[in-house]
């Protein structure tokens, strides 16, 4: 599949040093894609258990527009924009003056970011009823849920002070190649909103108040326990961030040229990512004027959209990330674009077969999954069309994860934030055709044609710009993996068709055998595909 490696003894040893890296950035992207799964396992039972008991209703609408809030200056101030201007920076600061220096820049960044978050969360409770309008004015359509909207907010608004400052450790614990740690956190999240769910619900139903409130309380808990744990491993590598208090350090802060390189960066960053997110607020919007559950589907399947995405996207992303902004501030180009044409091929090797169980077999994933209690046979349908919607993008989706940080590691934010503003407007119009004929499936679906579209352009700019250089291989890899999700789309039509999924809910244990019987199938049949095609997987790692 690729060109046998020369016998030359100095390039033996780059062939051997290339070697150790990658199966080095294949262990750690291992471990975050494992670590991730659990995050993603204990995300499903948390919405597993809340459309058992809640099913989807105003309430949970509520709920979930309520959590998008906070969730959505999250992506602004922390996974977002922050990561992408902070990352680089320190990557290269690490790189070219030394561990002091960038001690020094993570307590000035720290201090900057403390203050901030705490002026914003303030002044986001305070604003709680225009956010939950301007995100979800739909939900006025029964007055319960707007106001268990508004009353959500103001509790969850301050989990984005946590989780900036958990992006933050985590920016540095990846730049110092530390990936456990940042990977795990979002499992406490989880844990504490089932906690909620299972043990605070039926307490404040016992007190004659709506057990929904429960929620945010495990949200809360949550995000501060997932800043707790990354103090010991930042005290632990002696990076642990100073937070000035007095104003004098707090200018100091502000005045460092570091500092102020970022919120450069910050700024078209501020602008791609809002671009995204002003997409999923108009998504959201629309949603809430149509039946009501609509917003409670969407996240239903977004929840199961977010396996492949989370756990190879990115995965590939925290790890590619610091990697390539370290190659970039060292000037070694072949290495920048060697490690983009191997994140690309995982993309392809997993996310497809995946995009081809999310459009063929969705309704049994959905039914095994969710089709408990509160949860109906129409709530199994209309999940497994947005579902099926978002399945049409999924490689999309994966693929910006690997594209994006190739422009961010290279400090070039401004291309990427145009080529979201073109996809947002490009994702609006395909709504307006999409909607009136799909309904909520239509937004889903929307989302992900725009990702492909948006992907495609990522690749094309960096190829245009010549920083990414496929190598030899591709023909006959693309061939090897398409012929092994053909076999896999044949089986799984078969599967979806062999049995009644969603009238097997009285015998939900069987159900969940046969599911479980068909995975393995899956894997056996398309891994065994691809070895009898002639995929090398040794070749595949050394590469």
């Amino acid at each position: 599949m690729w060109p046998a490696a020369r016998t030359c003894p100095v390039h033996c040893m780059a062939g051997q040093g290339r070697y150790t890296r990658h199966v080095s950035l294949l262990h750690s992207a291992s471990v975050v894609s494992l670590l991730t799964l659990a995050s993603r396992v204990t995300g499903l039972v948390r919405e597993l258990l809340m459309a058992s008991l809640f099913g989807a209703s105003a309430l949970t609408d509520a709920f979930n527009v309520a959590f998008r809030i906070p969730n959505l200056f999250r992506r602004l101030f922390a996974e977002g924009a922050f990561s992408q201007a902070f990352v680089p920076v320190l990557a290269a600061s690490k790189a070219q003056n030394g561990d002091d220096a960038t001690r020094q820049l993570i307590d000035h960044v720290a201090t900057v970011l403390a203050w901030a978050l705490l002026c914003v969360s303030v002044i986001g409770v305070l604003l709680s009823p225009m956010l939950v309008w301007a995100m979800a004015s739909g939900l006025q359509q029964d007055p319960n849920g707007y106001d268990a909207a508004v009353h959500m907010t103001r509790w969850m608004f301050p989990y984005i002070a946590f989780m900036s400052m958990v992006a933050l450790s985590a920016g540095i614990l990846n730049t110092w190649k530390h990936f456990v740690v940042p990977a795990a956190t979002p499992v406490l999240l989880n844990v504490c909103v089932i906690a909620a769910a299972w043990w605070g619900a039926p307490w404040l139903q016992g007190q004659g108040l709506q057990p929904i409130y429960a929620l945010p309380a495990g949200v809360m808990l949550g995000g501060a326990l997932q800043l707790a744990l990354q103090i010991p491993a930042l005290r632990r590598l002696g990076v642990m961030p100073s937070i000035g208090l007095s104003l004098s350090k707090i200018r100091s802060a502000a005045a460092d040229p570091a500092t102020r390189r970022i919120a450069q960066l910050m700024g078209p960053a501020l602008l791609g990512v809002g671009v995204a997110q002003i997409s999923l607020l108009i998504n959201t919007q629309i949603a809430s004027h149509l039946t009501p559950g609509s917003v409670s589907w969407l996240t239903y399947a977004d929840r199961l959209m977010e396996f492949p995405t989370a756990m190879l996207g990115v995965a590939l992303g925290v790890v590619l990330m610091p990697q390539l902004a370290a190659a970039r501030a060292t000037g070694d180009s072949a290495r920048y674009s060697a490690m983009l044409d191997w994140g690309l091929r995982l993309v392809l090797l997993f996310t497809l077969p995946c995009a081809v169980a999310l459009l063929l077999f969705s309704q049994p994933l959905v039914a095994v999954l969710y089709h408990y209690g509160a949860f109906t046979d129409r709530d199994v349908q209309q999940t497994t069309w947005a579902l099926m919607g978002y399945g049409c993008g999924l490689l999309g989706l994966v693929a910006i994860k690997v594209l994006a940080p190739g422009f961010y590691a290279n400090q070039d934010i401004k291309t990427p934030v145009r080529i979201a503003v073109l996809v947002l407007c490009l994702t609006q119009l395909f709504n307006v055709l999409l909607v009136p004929i799909f309904a909520h499936a239509g937004l889903a679906l929307s989302i992900g044609l725009g990702a492909m579209v948006n992907a495609g352009l990522l690749l094309w700019g960096l190829r245009r710009r010549g920083s990414y250089q496929p190598e030899p291989g591709w023909g006959k890899f693309a061939l090897q993996v398409g012929l092994g999700c053909a076999l896999l789309a044949g089986y799984l039509v078969w599967a979806n068709q062999a049995l009644p999924w969603v009238a097997l809910r009285s015998q939900s244990g069987l159900r969940i055998g046969y599911l479980a019987l068909v995975m393995l199938g899956s894997a056996l049949l398309y891994l065994g595909a691809l070895w009898a095609c002639g995929l090398q997987w040794r070749q595949f790692v050394k590469r």
